[in-house]
């Protein structure tokens, strides 16, 4: 992992690349005002886009009035009484199972049991709080959150497994639903990116998702090792957890995405 010195920053020319491509305008309008956590605490790989990501996505709370986002890589946020604050949690490529203390392994075993007890229940907290009808956002490396806990992946829609096309190379997706507002952007055509590939595996299922992009495998090269054989690779989804709501989209490896402006309105 990359130590916060290794860490880069937006320039001021990225920034003012990002607020040039953040929309004015929410594809769906917000009935009241929503406040949003974006989260960004890594425990593994450190994606050198999630401070990109974080300021595009509080940008675009910001411009378009939908939200207002706290950057935050704190769990304190995930205690009750300031979780019940927000009205969503966006997982901006935060990863690992961050509610565990860096060295849990190497602690006495009374301090293990303590911190495991409380990771259960900051875990059932998020749970809980999704159900009750809020939203959990994840973007890119998010679905590699809590990567040791099954549950998650259960509520998120699937496991990640690998990325079979690296970030150097040009994915081709194919918009499943165009009709649905988190893709309209794209206006009914399919696209190119320079971007990581994901493959995911169980619970990943379209008869459990509303998949909304995925590859276009017959324009891709698909002369990988251990690819799924049924050929379907989603990149993006939504779905409902109780009375919650889930949306992910794989994209977002690359700092540059996040001033596309086509995948800020999908993002948004």
């Amino acid at each position: 992992a990359l130590r916060a010195a290794e860490k880069p920053m937006p320039t001021d020319e990225d920034l003012r690349k990002i607020a040039s491509a953040v929309p004015t305008k929410a594809a769906v309008a917000a009935k009241q005002p929503r406040k949003l956590l974006v989260f960004t605490l890594c425990k593994g790989y450190y994606h050198t886009s999630i401070p990109y990501g974080a300021k595009a996505v509080a940008l675009m709370g910001e411009r378009t009035g939908a939200f207002k986002a706290t950057i935050s890589d704190d769990i304190v946020f995930f205690e009750p009484e300031n979780l019940r604050e927000f009205d969503g949690v966006c997982l901006v490529s935060a990863l690992g199972e961050f509610f565990w203390p860096d060295n849990l392994d190497k602690l006495p075993p009374a301090e293990q049991e303590t911190a495991r007890k409380n990771d259960a229940r900051l875990k059932k907290n998020l749970e809980d709080y999704i159900r009750s009808g809020k939203g959990l956002a994840g973007i890119h490396g998010g679905c590699w959150a809590f990567n040791q806990t099954p549950a998650f992946a259960e509520m998120l829609g699937a496991t990640f497994v690998n990325h079979p096309w690296n970030s150097t190379e040009r994915l081709a997706v194919k918009i499943d639903e165009p009709s649905h507002p988190i893709v309209t952007a794209f206006r009914g055509a399919g696209f190119e990116i320079i971007d990581e590939g994901y493959q995911f595996k169980d619970p990943y299922s379209r008869a459990k998702l509303r998949v909304l992009l995925s590859l276009d495998t017959a324009r891709m090269d698909m002369n990988k090792p251990n690819l799924r054989a049924d050929g379907d690779f989603g990149l993006c989804w939504v779905k409902r957890f109780g009375q919650g709501r889930i949306f992910y989209t794989a994209l977002g490896h690359n700092s540059e995405e996040f001033w596309n402006p086509q995948l800020l309105r999908h993002f948004l």
